[in-house]
């Protein structure tokens, strides 16, 4: 068999690993610069999720103090009806009450009178109506 001819002549062959130590380094010293330049970004990406964070939260602290302002004029709103109708009613039951009263003392004031009207009868006719 003949023998292969090398394709590199004698004095290249041994520069292969210097070659493969070169790019492993070239590559080691990329591969470094694309971390620091990674890190990086991630530390401004971080810096503004944090603003954003801050941001998001102040306007949610915001639009719960407008919510629950809204909500207080509501229910304030809501407790002046309340105590308006509950006033009426009130009053309602104030002048039912004194009817009531006015009712009542009239007719005892009536059955006097028809105890005396009773007694004069008896008195005057001799007849007795009880």
């Amino acid at each position: 068999m003949p023998k292969a001819k090398p394709t590199h002549p004698k004095g290249q062959s041994s520069g292969i690993p210097r070659i493969e130590r070169l790019l492993t380094e070239q590559t080691a010293v990329i591969l470094q610069a694309v971390d620091e330049k990674l890190s990086a970004q991630d530390q401004t990406n971080e810096l503004r999720f944090a603003t954003l964070d801050r941001h998001l939260e102040e306007r949610l602290v915001a639009q719960d103090i407008r919510i629950l302002a809204a909500v207080d004029k509501r229910l304030e709103k809501t407790e002046e009806r309340f105590a308006k109708s509950l006033d009426d009613l009130i009053k309602t039951l104030d002048r039912f009450l004194k009817r009531l009263t006015d009712i009542e003392e009239e007719f005892t004031f009536m059955k006097e009178d028809l105890k005396r009207v009773k007694a004069v009868i008896r008195e005057k006719l001799g007849v007795s109506l009880d």
